[in-house]
């Protein structure tokens, strides 16, 4: 097999096992996961693509291309979790495709474009912020194509035909057959004649991307290919270029695909009166929440309500770094060629690409609020960073040997991943032996420790672990003591003999494993952080014994079960839960009654129709309840319970 098809066949592997073989379980997550997903459900049965509805009121938070995403596969292949999950595992194989043909074209590497991939593939936090339906992945997708788009075109501007900015990659037409070389040399720059071409196509492509990027999370998209295009212009002393890059045509492209939802949204959703005294205008709509709630006062710290946490600016770079991880621990030497580099013009440009792609967003995150899943669209710039610095750590038959990678990657390996892999394998080993095994049936809820404090973060819930609960994990605790074995000393053996490239791969392979450990651990943990055994426990009753007029309820805010929405098909009320997400849009005249009381919940309970509500607090409800009428415990899992008055 040819070098490049051996890549992308690798390539391809790596996301098959961790992608598709993580679509079908475990189920959805409450909280956004499901909360998305149901968006793009309801969209469906709605025959609405413009205006978001989740329970049947509207939710104006975000841009709607990721549940047009879900609502194009689920009325592809039915509504199940696996279908909605699909578009999102897709996006991760673009992703990788084209940070692999960005490296190419920055480094003139098949090693490097390999590497880079690999490390997005096995990286933990592409693969931890892809186990639920959130738009970030999507950024760094978009964001790898812009800048691509953006070097192509601005190679084609270049008059110079000896310009350092000229085509960087061997054409690929040996490497594949079929119609694949064309494509790959004709995005990745390889084409014979660049200057010759126009730089029209890679503007408008980079004008679409724009607009889908803008579609997808809103106004950053725009903000980091732009401020990227112009930074990078400023500090090549370029700038004069910029009226040359079709800006007319380009942004034509960008409004034809961009404005009609914004329009359609704004007219449908006009400014309603609101209520005072409540930290909102006399008057909102969409324009007031999505443009500026959404977007100005989030960056502010300001938007009403405050429902998601804050990480510390010193633990956002943080996370940046773990995120990255095992690979990690090879950016100390690639951040040192930057500052040391004394090649050619080309291979400056491509590492001030990739650092100023990698510090544009994290440093606007760091003066703005943020959450430490924030950085993931950084993360394709870090791991091109650090694919190009581990290429030039081996020799192969078209690449010269740079000796002092080699030798900061061996010393990166030795001191830095070696001790960190053993002390986590050793770790894991230790707790799947000592863990106590729990009793046959043990619900983890009962093993573990409540944080709520923390649960405004994505990943709040791993502090409620114990080591009691660990007993639960010994399967996967086993897998990830293997697999720091293999990245760890397996790899470092390998390294440390010169066969850095099976010592990288070996490296790679360990990580899958670790991967698919935790994702093991994620369906092990599923009922504490899903509901869809209860969910399906209420489908059950009432096929069992059909009523016309059942009502569910959840005890608390929508988001802490809201995959009962999902996985029942039917409507769910909340009790004392008209805040966070669908507090703005429970203020339109059209919002369904959703919300009860105390009080109407005791009337409820009294009255002919069967109720069914999940709870946290079983204990307390029933015995707040029984006194308005019979309850009974119909079924409990991950410290939930539903009840029912029938």
């Amino acid at each position: 097999m040819k070098p490049r098809s051996q890549s992308l066949a690798i390539i391809l592997v790596a996301w098959f096992i961790l992608q598709i073989g993580g679509l079908f379980t475990p189920g959805l997550l409450d909280d956004v996961d499901s909360i998305y997903i149901e968006i793009a459900r309801e969209m469906l049965h709605r025959h609405d693509f413009v205006t978001p509805f989740i329970d049947g009121i509207r939710f104006f938070d975000k841009p709607p291309l990721m549940y047009w995403m879900a609502a194009g596969s689920m009325r592809l292949f039915g509504e199940s979790d696996w279908a909605a999950r699909l578009p999102l595992a897709i996006a991760v194989l673009g992703l990788l495709v084209a940070v692999y043909v960005l490296a190419l074209r920055l480094f003139q590497s098949e090693r490097a474009a390999l590497y880079s991939a690999l490390i997005m593939a096995t990286s933990i936090g592409p693969y931890l912020y892809t186990r639920f339906f959130i738009p970030d992945i999507m950024i760094a997708l978009w964001m790898t194509l812009s800048v691509h788009f953006f070097l192509l075109a601005l190679d084609r501007l270049s008059t110079n035909p000896n310009s350092p900015r000229a085509p960087f990659i061997a054409p690929l037409s040996h490497a594949i057959r079929g119609p694949w070389p064309a494509f790959f040399a004709r995005w990745g720059g390889v084409s014979g004649k660049v200057h010759s071409q126009s730089a029209l196509l890679p503007c408008l492509l980079f004008a679409a991307t724009l607009a889908l990027n803008l579609l997808t999370k809103g106004l950053i998209g725009i903000l980091f290919p732009i401020g990227f295009v112009l930074v990078y212009l400023a500090l090549t002393k370029q700038l004069r270029l910029l009226p040359k890059f079709h800006i007319v045509l380009s942004t034509l492209v960008f409004a034809i695909i961009a404005l009609p939802w914004h329009i359609l949204a704004w007219l449908r959703n006009p400014a309603i009166p609101m209520p005072p005294g409540i930290e909102l205008p006399a008057k909102a709509g969409w324009a007031w929440f999505y443009l500026y709630n959404e977007h100005i006062a989030r960056f502010l710290a300001k938007r009403v309500p405050h429902d998601y946490g804050q990480t510390p600016v010193w633990l956002f770079w943080l996370y940046a770094v773990i995120w990255i991880m095992p690979w990690a621990v090879f950016l100390p030497g690639a951040i040192t060629r930057i500052w040391r580099n004394r090649r050619d013009a080309a291979s400056r440009e491509a590492d001030l690409a990739v650092a100023l792609w990698a510090l544009l967003v994290l440093v606007f995150f760091s003066v703005s609020s943020r959450q430490e899943y924030y950085s993931v669209p950084a993360l394709p710039a870090l791991a091109l960073l650090v694919g190009g610095w581990l290429a030039c750590a081996e020799c192969t038959s078209r690449e010269i040997l740079d000796r002092s990678a080699n030798a900061w990657s061996i010393h990166s390996h030795r001191w830095l991943l070696l001790p960190i892999a053993s002390l986590v394998g050793v770790t894991c080993a230790f707790l799947a032996i000592v863990s106590p095994t729990p009793q046959p049936g043990a619900d983890l809820s009962t093993l573990l420790s409540n944080n709520p404090e923390l649960y405004n973060l994505s990943l709040g819930h791993l502090f409620d672990l114990t080591g009691a609960a660990m007993g639960l994990f010994r399967g996967p605790l086993v897998a990830v003591a293997v697999g720091m074995t293999i990245l760890g000393p397996v790899s470092y053996v390998l390294r440390r003999n010169g066969r850095t490239y099976a010592a990288n791969l070996v490296l790679a392979g360990g990580m899958t494993l670790v991967l698919l450990a935790a994702h093991e651990g994620l369906v092990r943990f599923n009922p504490i952080l899903g509901s869809k055994d209860l969910a399906q426990a209420i489908v059950d009753e009432q096929e069992l014994h059909p009523a016309s007029n059942d009502l569910i309820l959840l005890d608390g805010e929508l988001t802490s079960g809201s995959t009962l929405l999902f996985y029942t098909r039917q409507p769910v009320g909340v009790v004392n839960g008209r805040v966070n997400g669908l507090w703005f849009g429970s203020f339109w005249p059209d919002a369904p009654p959703l919300f009860e009381t105390e009080a109407t919940l005791r009337t409820l309970w009294s009255g002919p129709r069967r109720i069914f509500m999940m709870t946290p607090t079983p204990a307390s409800r029933t015995t707040n309840l029984q006194t308005f009428g019979p309850v009974h415990q119909l079924a409990s899992a991950g410290g939930k319970t539903v009840l029912a008055n029938r």
